[in-house]
């Protein structure tokens, strides 16, 4: 495997070269060990926090920002966003407030409350 990366992990944006077979992955290009880390976790199982935003029920026109509060599988953001889509959550709620207990391994919280 030889793929190049642009880093996320910080601002810098390191350009990274990920080389090898999965089991034995050399990254290089990173200025710090985060980089090589994050690095070798896309190539072999890539994660991401999914944002988005559920449909209060008992409010016109209303919707309330929620994300996972760990990073879930990338493949699975499309069944994710459509186990989500049948969700509406009852206003008041808070920052905090989970609306999901597991959602591919991550609870679904709330990032914006809504009175």
């Amino acid at each position: 495997m030889n793929r190049e990366l642009t880093c996320i992990i910080c601002p810098k944006g390191c350009l990274l070269r990920v080389e090898g077979n999965e089991s034995d992955l050399i990254a290089t290009g990173n200025a710090c060990p985060r980089g090589a880390q994050y690095a070798k976790q896309e190539c072999t199982n890539p994660v991401r926090t999914l944002t988005t935003v559920l449909r209060v029920s008992n409010r016109c026109d209303t919707m309330v920002a929620v994300k996972t509060l760990r990073p879930i599988p990338k493949a699975a953001i499309p069944a994710a966003m459509a186990q989500l889509r049948n969700i509406t959550v009852t206003a008041p709620v808070s920052i905090g407030d989970t609306v999901l207990d597991d959602l591919f391994g991550s609870p679904v919280v709330v990032t914006k409350g809504a009175e």
